[in-house]
């Protein structure tokens, strides 16, 4: 990744909106991703690791949000398989693995990005 490249104007905010049981079990995720970072990203992915209601990590998962459009909210609905909503207290953002402005280098998101969450479960770098 790039050292010391950043976004230009603003921040790259993902919010955990809200959750909702999955049809077959499991959990389905809705997550905003609101970019105001002055580009467009083609690429973003990030790994994260999704704790139990007793702190212990369940799982990691990996989830594209790809692509970003500059100025613009982006719903995206990821599944949580095999773990109910009300038994994840606690989201770890493990790993941004792709931070890709279009038609640029990889950058590393983490000195602009911002999380925040709307549930009860924390959302966390």
């Amino acid at each position: 990744m790039a050292t010391g490249a950043t976004a230009d104007s603003g921040d790259l905010t993902v919010e955990l909106n809200k959750f909702e049981p999955g049809e077959t079990g499991g959990c389905q995720a809705f997550f905003l991703f609101r970019n105001e970072a002055g580009k467009s990203f083609e690429g973003f992915e990030m790994s994260l690791a999704i704790l139990d209601s007793q702190g212990v990590i369940d799982r990691l998962l990996s989830i594209d949000a790809a692509p970003l459009p500059i100025e613009r909210t982006t719903l995206k609905l990821f599944a949580i398989p095999e773990i109910a909503c009300t038994d994840i207290s606690e989201i770890l953002l493990h790993d941004i693995t792709t931070c890709k402005p279009q038609n640029e280098a990889q950058l590393d998101c983490f000195s602009f990005l911002k999380l925040n969450s709307k549930t009860t479960t924390k959302l966390v770098k």
